[in-house]
């Protein structure tokens, strides 16, 4: 059995095969996914999992240099945009690298997705609940 955090086959497949500038994106349970991409989904039921719960797991795994992010978080959903900046500022710390964040407008948002090897259906059921991540290099 693997002893790292992330026990997800599907989900841990994907993270081994990014190269630099690959990305995966995690979504709230609403967010559509593009034809032709990935779809993991770990959605149980309302809430479960949190899409925090999903980042907080998907970092311990992804080297992550740049996230985008829908603009409308900042004020449909502040408290969590404040948590998921909170998170990214921890992970730099840690991996000792700065992580860019670019603000998109929503619909720009969903068809960035389109270009991720993955999309991560959450069972968050919070709006803009979204993030796109792009892999980076631990060297």
């Amino acid at each position: 059995m693997k002893k790292g955090l992330l026990l997800n086959a599907p989900l841990s497949s994907v993270i081994a095969r990014l190269g630099h500038t690959d990305t995966l994106a995690i979504g709230d349970a609403g967010l559509p996914i593009p034809a032709g991409v990935e779809r993991i989904d770990l959605a149980l039921t309302h809430g479960v999992p949190s899409f925090l719960q999903v980042f907080d797991t998907v970092v311990e795994e992804m080297q992550v240099e740049k996230a985008i992010i829908a603009s409308e978080i900042k004020e449909k959903n502040a408290e969590l945009h404040l948590q998921l900046l909170a998170r990214l500022r921890e992970l730099e710390e840690r991996q000792r690298n700065r992580i860019a964040v670019e603000y998109v407008l929503h619909e720009e948002f969903k068809a960035l997705t389109a270009n991720s090897h993955a999309l991560v259906r959450t069972g968050e059921c919070s709006p803009y609940a979204n993030v796109i991540l792009c892999s980076g290099v631990v060297f």
